[in-house]
């Protein structure tokens, strides 16, 4: 009986989340419809407002039109009532790496993870806000708190594509600003309120279907538990080769030839100095065995598209355009990236295709 109950409760939470996923999609496209109504009807005053009087007049028109058209063609111009909405809470993680997930002496979902094939969301989906209320306050996974910190961040999450190009908008409540007690000033980028960090790979990179771009997070990577010091790093026969000038990046296990998980012995966790050699490294890029990362800057408003595999490149994808906007203490990040790219460490996207993908919101 207890099982047959738990299915029916299990139904009953299924069809309350269909319900409501339907519920908001629908006050989307209303919420849609008057604003592109607005913006429509703006654009008719504006035009007869500023009719053109002269050639002169004509030039000026077109140049004010042209500055203004990047966020009316992300926000206006995207169909947003056919697309796929989710709400996902993200969660601080703090010095949670990959090699912490596989130990099950941290983590007791480490076997069905490894052995299972478990997703994070299957166990974890209803309790990140709970995870996150634990771990920035030092209570699990963090050497130094950050008082003050909200743990979780709820984030709706609505996505669309036409026949050239992936639409995402990402929207969620600005908070206020919490020091970081282990950087100078109380700032890691005091240049940029907030960054968002959009990620893709295929399932040639272990771990990716089942915890996204976590498995780029390693214990002897900056700020972690066993990241080497500086003299270390300076003398590292692989200074040449990746990555080191501001402390160990993300990488991906593919491109070690060890990762030390348990730490017995003394032993460091992670594998940042077990690179494997420079043909290796280049076949895994052939393989599209890489995580595509794009991150957006607010304050310098600067679009980065790199990608991780031996370390963390921010360079050499094709690109994207974001509109950002903080609008009555809302973020509304719209993020419009090609489905198809040439470039070496991007992720093409077919439609008929079933892809990783991952974020991350650093304010």
């Amino acid at each position: 009986m207890y099982i047959d109950g738990l299915a029916r409760i299990e139904v009953q939470e299924k069809e309350k989340a269909e319900a409501e996923r339907i519920a908001k999609a629908a006050a989307k496209e209303k919420e849609q419809k008057v604003i592109d109504g607005a913006i429509q009807e703006a654009l008719e005053t504006y035009k007869q407002e500023n009719a053109p009087a002269s050639k002169k007049s004509k030039a000026s028109g077109k140049k004010a039109a042209a500055s203004a058209s990047t966020s009316s063609d992300l926000e206006s111009k995207v169909n947003w009532s056919k697309a796929n909405s989710r709400e996902i809470t993200i969660f601080y993680p703090g010095q949670t790496s990959i090699e912490w997930i596989l130990n099950g002496r941290d983590h007791g979902g480490a076997r069905p993870f490894t052995k299972g094939g478990d997703r994070c969301v299957t166990c974890h989906d209803k309790e990140t806000a709970d995870m996150g209320a634990k771990i920035v306050t030092g209570e699990v996974a963090e050497e130094t708190p950050i008082a003050g910190k909200r743990g979780s961040i709820p984030v709706t999450v609505d996505t669309t594509y036409d026949a050239e190009y992936l639409y995402m908008r990402f929207s969620w409540a600005d908070g206020d600003h919490v020091p970081v007690p282990f950087v100078d000033g109380g700032k890691m980028d005091p240049k940029n309120p907030m960054k968002l960090a959009v990620m893709f790979a295929n399932d040639n990179v272990e771990y990716a279907d089942r915890a996204g771009c976590w498995g780029t997070c390693h214990h002897d990577a900056k700020n972690m538990p066993d990241a080497p010091d500086a003299a270390t790093l300076a003398g590292s026969e692989f200074a040449k080769q990746i990555n080191l000038e501001d402390g160990v990046t993300k990488y991906l296990k593919e491109s070690r030839t060890k990762i030390e998980v348990k730490g017995r012995r003394g032993k460091k966790k992670g594998g940042w100095d077990k690179l494997k050699s420079e043909d290796e490294l280049k076949a895994l890029m052939g393989e599209k065995a890489y995580m595509d990362i794009v991150r957006y800057k607010s304050g310098e408003a600067i679009v980065e598209d790199g990608h991780i595999s031996a370390d963390r490149n921010m360079a050499g994808g094709q690109g994207a355009d974001f509109d950002a906007k903080l609008k009555n203490g809302t973020w509304s990040v719209i993020m419009k990236r090609k489905l198809v790219s040439d470039k070496q460490g991007d992720i093409s996207i077919a439609k008929d295709g079933l892809y990783n993908f991952g974020f991350a919101i650093h304010d």
